[in-house]
């Protein structure tokens, strides 16, 4: 299965005490693109101290990615451990949030949490999937390009931040 619509570029919208957020409109655009869900599956993201957003017809494409990666590992006898855990977080540790017609979501404090998120979320596409960060641990994360440090920068100045 190959994805026509991909998620790219980013913005920064703020949060509420209740956790709403609004979506923005060309994250949501490929979302209907690629199906008829007004949903977003939410996750911890494996490497960084963020969210992983995708659409739920995306869930179907990561099973065969984490299938694909067991037959691979098949003769390490620690792979059908690892396998387990993955699915375990790859479709355990995740939520189901609908967005209304402004596009706005309600995060649930558990995702929050794992997000860290406080006031702002910053929205980054990479692809296949979006990420949602708290944009002060965006700015301090190592592994983060400083060309997308610099977006983050721009953004938040934009909000006069």
């Amino acid at each position: 299965m190959a994805l026509e619509h991909l998620f790219q570029g980013s913005a920064l919208n703020a949060v509420d005490a209740k956790g709403r957020v609004s979506v923005p409109a060309f994250l949501r655009s490929v979302i209907e693109r690629r199906g008829d869900a007004r949903t977003i599956v939410l996750a911890k993201h494996d490497a960084f101290p963020c969210l992983s957003a995708y659409d739920p017809a995306y869930a179907a494409l990561k099973h065969e990615k984490i299938e694909r990666l067991l037959e691979k590992q098949e003769t390490d006898p620690a792979a059908e451990l690892e396998h387990a855990r993955r699915t375990m977080m790859a479709f355990g540790a995740t939520e189901e949030v609908p967005y209304d017609s402004s596009g706005r979501i309600i995060v649930p404090p558990m995702m929050r949490r794992k997000g860290q998120l406080d006031d702002l979320a910053l929205f980054v596409g990479v692809g296949e999937t979006f990420q949602i960060w708290n944009p002060k641990l965006f700015l301090a994360d190592k592994n983060v390009p400083e060309d997308m440090k610099d977006i983050a920068r721009f953004r938040l100045e934009e909000r006069g931040q």
